[in-house]
């Protein structure tokens, strides 16, 4: 019982250190070997053990960021056999690439399922955080969508006049662009903003951006906000014409 009370501490730490949820924080503790506990080629001591087996499949949807139910309906099965099929091939000991090419050739999932299946699985087994990459950034992602044609949208983000009356960010400059489906930001911190934009009918599309390379969560959070406003702001441009 001391044992089980000790860890919690040591989640409830980096609960407050991290900003992770409890499932989470959890699973990266599960993860990563405490101090004083033994090598992972070694037998885990008890508490190490307990801490494992308390993990139950019902909690790996939480961990992951996606129900059972929306992982069964789109790839056939849910997240416990998932963990059970990727343990079994050591994807636990493989890179993201590693894992998604596992998912979508062994498994025939197509790519974007078999990215968030390789994300989930990553997250249960304690290798990243929810919005954080394995090399230890960050990331968020936001979309909006808007009653103008994707073209119209797409130039509002390539036209650099009218960017500028929205973004307000003078160092982003634009990378790379593939009318009207994506462009790629460079963003003055280092980090990478991708864009991609999707016609939802003639006069209906919509944006979805991914900040990347971003230090910690803290400056997610911060970021998530910021677009938030900026998205109000292109609203508000797009409308005025």
């Amino acid at each position: 019982m001391t044992q089980q009370k000790d860890f919690k501490r040591l989640v409830r730490a980096r609960m407050k250190k991290t900003g992770e949820a409890y499932t989470a924080a959890r699973a990266q503790l599960i993860r990563k070997p405490r101090p004083g506990s033994a090598p992972r080629d070694m037998r885990p001591s008890a508490t190490v053990a307990n801490t494992l087996s308390a993990l139950e499949p019902k909690e790996f949807a939480t961990i992951a960021g996606m129900s059972d139910e929306k992982l069964k309906e789109k790839t056939g099965c849910k997240w416990a056999r998932w963990v059970h099929a990727l343990d079994y091939y050591g994807a636990d000991k493989m890179s993201h690439t590693e894992i998604a090419k596992l998912v979508h050739e062994k498994y025939e999932i197509d790519g974007w399922w078999s990215q968030t299946v390789a994300v989930g699985y990553e997250r249960i087994k304690g290798l990243r955080a929810r919005g954080q990459q394995r090399n230890g950034t960050f990331q968020i992602s936001k979309s909006r969508t808007y009653n103008v044609p994707v073209a119209t949208l797409f130039e509002a983000w390539t036209n650099a006049r009218v960017r500028q009356r929205w973004l307000k960010e003078p160092g982003a400059k634009v990378r790379k662009a593939t009318a009207p489906k994506s462009i790629r930001l460079g963003w003055p911190d280092g980090g990478i903003v991708a864009v991609g934009f999707f016609a939802k009918g003639k006069s209906k599309s919509s944006v979805a951006i991914e900040h990347t390379k971003l230090p910690d969560r803290a400056s997610g959070e911060r970021l998530k906000q910021e677009w938030s406003e900026r998205f109000d702001a292109l609203r508000e441009v797009l409308v005025a014409g």
